[in-house]
């Protein structure tokens, strides 16, 4: 039994083809999406000329949507952005900044950058800031700055690792000398 049918696009489809493009589908996408939506139906060469003037307005689009696109990563590399988000007293957000989060940002200054188009290195759950990584296309390209902030003034005070002996007793470390006259009124007073 065949696996892939041979299809013609009667409309553009993402991550498949344009107007026109005779494509080798497996049978389950045909019948389940492409055939039912009236996206594809059996090649013939009467469609395929009754095509021919939707398929040349179709990549007349593509080239105009590749001119834009090369002209936003060009203004998008080095862009830097900055995200306030509710964060615990250790600079732990309370929920992660995604892949929408980042896209709706940019779209708010003028980018016109989808979710999937944004590429995450690693899931962002605390305060820092972040390399991201935009791909429109196979070859465009682009790097932003991610600055992730705390919505109120953090208390991160670096506190200094705790030491152990080797009985498994907390060494103390004063920070500050004390006094002469205050180490011998507070050595009186332990015992």
């Amino acid at each position: 039994m065949a696996r892939n049918v041979k299809l013609l696009l009667t409309e553009n489809v993402d991550n498949l083809g344009i107007v026109g493009d005779i494509v080798n589908v497996r049978i389950g996408y045909a019948r389940n999406y492409l055939l039912p939506f009236g996206y594809a139906t059996a090649p013939s060469e009467e469609l395929i000329a009754q095509l021919a003037d939707k398929r040349a307005q179709a990549e007349q689009l593509l080239a105009e949507q590749r001119k834009q696109r090369e002209a936003m990563i060009s203004k998008l590399n080095g862009q830097e952005l900055t995200l306030t988000r509710a964060c615990n007293d250790q600079g732990q957000l309370y929920g992660s900044v995604t892949q929408q989060d980042i896209a709706s940002a940019l779209r708010d200054l003028g980018f016109a950058v989808s979710p999937r188009e944004v590429r995450l290195p690693t899931t962002i759950k605390r305060i820092d800031t972040f390399d991201i990584h935009i791909k429109v296309d196979s070859d465009l390209e682009a790097d932003i700055k991610l600055w992730v902030v705390a919505d109120r003034e953090l208390d991160l005070d670096e506190g200094e690792e705790m030491e152990f002996d080797n009985e498994g007793e907390l060494i103390i470390k004063d920070k500050k000398r004390k006094p002469a006259a205050a180490a011998p009124a507070e050595a009186s007073g332990e015992g």
